[in-house]
């Protein structure tokens, strides 16, 4: 896979003998796809202007709009690079036309991409919507190759159009956007880091489908409708094993210095510990959040500090991850480097011995003044899950300012 993208960044930054570009990509709206398994394809739009003498793009999902401002042309040539994520698509164009793949180096993918110019439909909709799946869905993820997982679905619909997420207990699937085609649900994704597709029929009140995640991954889901149902607390899922009263770690900074819990930085003061990963969406949407909060709530008796579980190969290039995230996300607390080389979870518990399980990035751990861990809470329910989002909010808000006050 490697010699494979080495071959595609080598024919895609090939120019001729002079670098003069071919023709201007056309500002505007540009419809996009991205090819997923069993012959499907997953759509996405996104918006192209000029700047200066290069260019930017915002991608729309739902709700959501992401700003990217990284994009380099040589002759016929393009690289659009994700904002904040390692992911980059790089291809060739014509003024009304760009053909190539989104590239995620350090997990060896490719996905074939390409994106034409002018308005279109994410989905084409060639039939009346047969259902309304307006209101919250019980879902059931997995098959018997994998562990089966609950979710909740949140949804909107008016006409064909639909929106919303599916939340599970370790976080949410983000902004999804979409159609009721018939009997059919399609939705979709694109986000720099995920590439979601959705694919359901709808049947005897129940959905029935397959959810793709770029060309490497699917499973079946299930969902019937559920105007109740819940998903389990995510402050109960993840927790301090017996025979642990405290939580520690020491692990590097990026000049070197390794941190831990008992400098004098973090001492008497209430600590909110991150763990997070540079290409996850959930954590970056919890890590706006942090940003935000402590912009917003400046305090000297409180500190955040972020613990990054990095799939990069290099410690060198894992730290260049972080400075990324850092320098596109305007952070001001420490990021340190737990792991690098893999994400994995059951790693991840390894070097934080004292917890159950690492189920989720993020996980967020609340230590007060006192260093006593107060409340662990597993995943990040972020803006496309609405009311969960706002609740979020109000009770993290209630909690540092108890630790703050004590």
């Amino acid at each position: 896979m490697r010699t494979l993208l080495i071959l595609i960044l080598a024919t895609v930054l090939s120019t001729s003998c002079n670098d003069k570009k071919t023709a201007e990509l056309r500002p505007g709206p540009w419809h996009a796809t991205l090819e997923v398994q069993d012959g499907k394809e997953l759509p996405f739009s996104f918006e192209l202007a000029a700047q200066d003498d290069s260019y930017n793009l915002t991608v729309f999902n739902a709700g959501e709009e992401i700003a990217v401002d990284e994009i380099r042309t040589i002759g016929d040539s393009i690289i659009i690079r994700m904002p904040a994520f390692d992911g980059y698509i790089a291809g060739r164009y014509t003024s009304e036309e760009i053909t190539g793949n989104f590239i995620k180096e350090e997990l060896d993918r490719s996905q074939p991409f390409s994106a034409i110019f002018g308005e279109r439909p994410r989905f084409t909709v060639e039939q009346e919507p047969g259902f309304d799946v307006s209101g919250i869905w019980e879902a059931t993820f997995g098959n018997d190759s994998t562990d089966f997982y609950p979710a909740k679905g949140i949804f909107s619909q008016e006409g064909y159009k639909v929106k919303g997420t599916f939340r599970t207990t370790t976080g949410d699937y983000r902004y999804l956007d979409g159609v009721v085609r018939g009997d059919s649900l399609l939705l979709s994704t694109f986000d720099g880091a995920h590439a979601f597709l959705f694919a359901a029929a709808y049947k005897d009140s129940v959905l029935q489908g397959t959810f793709y995640s770029g060309n490497h991954f699917q499973e079946p889901f299930s969902a019937k409708r559920n105007e109740g149902f819940e998903l389990q607390d995510e402050e109960n899922i993840t927790y301090l094993k017996e025979g642990y009263d405290s939580f520690q770690f020491a692990f590097p900074n990026s000049s070197g210095d390794t941190v831990s819990l008992e400098d004098d930085r973090y001492k008497n003061k209430a600590v909110i510990v991150q763990l997070m990963g540079s290409w996850c969406p959930n954590c970056l949407d919890e890590t706006r959040f942090l940003v935000d909060y402590l912009e917003n709530n400046p305090t000297e008796g409180l500190e955040i500090v972020a613990l990054a579980f990095e799939y990069a190969k290099t410690e060198e290039k894992a730290f260049n991850s972080i400075k990324r995230l850092e320098e596109r996300v305007g952070i001001t607390y420490p990021v340190l480097l737990a792991q690098y080389g893999s994400s994995s979870k059951t790693k991840a518990q390894e070097k934080l011995p004292m917890l159950n399980h690492v189920w989720s990035y993020p996980t967020t751990i609340f230590i007060d003044k006192k260093g006593e861990v107060r409340k662990i809470h597993t995943g990040f329910n972020g803006p496309a899950t609405g009311e969960k989002y706002t609740e979020f909010k109000a009770e993290f808000d209630t909690l540092v300012k108890e630790l703050l006050s004590e």
